[in-house]
């Protein structure tokens, strides 16, 4: 049995999936422009990522409440847990640009988060699949998503080496840093998300 298409859980992985969607849109297409765009950026997307916790938590209770399920239970749940996870590192990474007063994403930084924008469009369309029970489709989105990931991979080595070679000051060194391999972080996330769903394929198709 996979999700009969109003099914409780497919909304709701939907629903997770949606909101996702409007974080990375969201973070992606936001201009700053000076230092008080920033607490709008951060608070926007803090905003976004309760929505998203409180979608987690409606999937845990339903769960927890459900006498059969679709698919199993922990595969469900560790959808539901690793799209947070990548909206989570949306929110943090919009804190460090307010933390570190941020308002020009440079080159490395906008690759990154085209990619990851890129990733959860796949991501997007691959639940909407998994609402429809067209599992083997998904496999195409999942191979794109760890693509993207590997391009990911690829910028931040670029970026760091960049950032000793032409940075002088040690302190944008540190916050610069950290905000690449936060990035990456999130592509990862999202390969992490492409692995569950080929695990659910496994099962299941």
């Amino acid at each position: 049995m996979v999700f009969k298409k109003k099914d409780k859980f497919a909304v709701l992985l939907h629903n997770i999936s949606t909101n996702l969607k409007e974080g990375a849109n969201f973070f992606t297409e936001y201009k700053l422009k000076d230092i008080s765009d920033l607490k709008i950026f951060s608070e926007k997307m803090k905003e976004i990522e309760s929505k998203g916790d409180s979608f987690v938590h409606e999937v845990i209770k339903e769960l927890n409440d459900a006498f059969i399920t679709p698919i199993e239970r922990e595969d469900i749940l560790h959808l539901a847990m690793t799209m947070d996870d990548v909206l989570d590192g949306l929110e943090a990474t919009a804190a460090l640009f307010e933390m570190y007063s941020i308002t020009q994403a440079d080159d490395y930084m906008i690759q990154f988060v085209n990619a990851i924008q890129t990733s959860v469009h796949e991501i997007d369309h691959a639940i909407e699949l998994l609402s429809n029970k067209k599992l083997l489709q998904i496999r195409e989105h999942a191979i794109k998503i760890k693509d993207y990931e590997s391009q990911c991979d690829h910028v931040l080595r670029k970026s760091i080496k960049n950032l000793f070679n032409v940075e002088k000051d040690p302190i944008r060194i540190i916050q610069y840093k950290e905000i690449y391999e936060n990035l990456e972080d999130i592509a990862d996330s999202c390969q992490t998300v492409a692995n569950t769903l080929e695990t659910i394929i496994m099962k299941n198709a």
